[in-house]
């Protein structure tokens, strides 16, 4: 099994892309360590990545955000260059509770014990955990381009079904999936995101290479496979008990999706985040699923004044 606290070099692109910010490794746990970029001043704010891309993603609004928050911009573990470790039978080690006690455990190394969530995709889910387990630590929550993980697993049809065709491949038993990604992980990255509504474009070229980087890395394959496995399996076991027991989000949370992508073509993300949650609002907005480097501009006019809100 690969050395989990294996990771790749610090990429110069990564520099030029978030000018002015610093990077380092936090220890969560034995062997598991979380690369956190961080900038900006003001209230503490946590930006969380999807699938299959890395912090890299918010490039293009850390600017503006950075001007009213102190960012922590974190890569997920198994995901850029946080630590990869091993899968368990489980897949306890990537349930988006253990990736929430990650966060969690940043933010505290780093002296925020309260604070509000910018997520996007993987990084959503785990930021849902994170508000669910551990309520008193975030203050709002701002989710893009999902609907909860067990409504859209109990609601699956054959659209989304071929058009999340990743979501039934990856959680594949090893090591069938990680094989298939590892043979070409660039192709992996560009097929996957180019295929989505906007095709490649919206990536700036820096962005782009570094996500093939960082797939490219032994581990990485396993650890994305690792994050599926969970979300299909103890995730919605977790889901199921919260919702069985009356559990619900309580921060105040704003749901932006994608108006060409898939969970609005194929759910009601606005109703279903109701179902679980106390304080909702949300709208489409004119992008596809990469909301962050398809419509920065738009994603900012709608979360700045969410995000400071008294």
């Amino acid at each position: 099994m690969t050395d989990p606290r294996a990771r790749g070099p610090a990429s110069e692109a990564m520099e030029d892309l978030f000018p002015g910010f610093s990077t380092q490794d936090l220890t969560t746990e034995p062997g598991v360590h979380i690369r956190v970029r961080t900038g900006g001043r003001g209230a503490p704010l946590l930006l969380l990545h999807g699938h299959p891309q890395t912090h890299a993603i918010w490039h293009k609004v850390a600017p503006a955000l950075a001007a009213h928050f102190t960012l922590v911009l974190a890569d997920l573990r198994g995901y850029g260059d946080s630590a990869r470790p091993a899968g368990d039978a489980g897949h306890l080690a990537h349930s988006k509770r253990t990736m929430a006690r990650d966060m969690l455990h940043v933010m505290r190394s780093l002296g925020h014990e309260r604070f509000s969530v910018l997520a996007h995709d993987r990084g959503a889910r785990v930021a849902h955990r994170l508000a669910l387990d551990h309520a008193a630590a975030v203050r709002r929550l701002v989710l893009l381009d999902i609907a909860p993980t067990l409504a859209m697993y109990e609601q699956t049809g054959e659209a989304f079904a071929r058009a999340y065709w990743h979501w039934f491949f990856l959680i594949q038993p090893a090591p069938l999936p990680e094989r298939l990604i590892a043979a070409d992980p660039a192709a992996y990255v560009r097929d996957v995101m180019g295929r989505r509504s906007a095709g490649l474009a919206p990536f700036d070229p820096r962005a782009l290479a570094e996500y093939q980087r960082t797939l490219a890395l032994p581990g990485t394959a396993h650890g994305i496979c690792e994050d599926y496995r969970a979300s299909a399996g103890i995730d919605l076991e977790h889901d199921r008990t919260d919702r069985d027991r009356g559990v619900r989000l309580a921060a105040p949370l704003l749901a932006l999706w994608g108006r060409d992508g898939v969970v609005h073509r194929c759910f009601q993300p606005l109703a279903e985040w109701r179902r679980v949650a106390d304080d909702v609002r949300g709208e489409a907005l004119p992008c596809g699923h990469y909301i962050a480097e398809e419509a920065p501009d738009v994603l900012l006019q709608a979360a700045l004044p969410f995000l400071t809100a008294a």
